[in-house]
């Protein structure tokens, strides 16, 4: 249960203001945004008092404990000061001026480098990149596959699931099989009861 709303007057500037600075911490939010809530912190509950600590609080527990990408928690953060300006409208406004300002920076950041590196894919440096990153990016995969698989798992009673993994595994490697019908298959699989 959130807290109850701190009553605020927030004028055009503050909106702005809100608005850049979700938009700095968005190209500084190299591990996600929850990376930046120390700053957020500071911004909205001890700088402006816009939230109340137990109202930042709530924002994250809520977003962290609902399924969904792990942004939620600005969307929150958004919603809480709107209603804290005193009216839905507000918090709709909230919700949009936060999460267009984490959104914006990193996505056209992230969308003009693919592009750059798709146009450029021919260079010996992002072939190179691209090369010193596969392994580390399937190794990445892997690893978490195995402790997501290896979480509730007992490897004597197991083994069919695990050699169904590394089968698939390899068909994806050797041949040009498509992935929906691997994933296709296991679900029957899966359904019948066979792993």
């Amino acid at each position: 249960m959130t807290a109850a709303p701190i009553h605020i007057v927030l004028s055009f500037t503050d909106w702005l203001n809100l608005f850049g600075h979700y938009m700095l911490l968005s190209l500084l939010s190299i591990g996600g945004a929850i990376s930046t809530t120390s700053e957020m912190h500071r911004f909205l509950v001890e700088e402006h008092h816009w939230l109340t600590q137990s109202q930042f609080n709530d924002s994250i527990a809520i977003a962290q404990a609902a399924p969904g990408p792990n942004v939620l928690f600005v969307a929150l953060m958004g919603w809480n000061v709107g209603l804290n300006a005193g009216s839905y409208t507000a918090a709709f406004a909230g919700v949009a001026v936060t999460m267009f300002g984490v959104l914006l920076p990193s996505t056209t950041l992230t969308y003009l480098a693919a592009r750059w590196g798709h146009r450029n894919r021919e260079l010996l440096g992002v072939r190179a990149f691209k090369q010193g990153m596969t392994p580390v990016v399937v190794g990445l995969m892997v690893s978490v596959g195995i402790i997501l698989g290896s979480a509730n798992s007992d490897w004597t009673t197991d083994w069919p699931l695990w050699l169904l993994s590394v089968a698939a595994g390899v068909i994806i490697w050797r041949t040009k099989l498509h992935l929906l019908w691997l994933l296709g298959a296991g679900a029957v699989l899966g359904w019948y009861g066979l792993v």
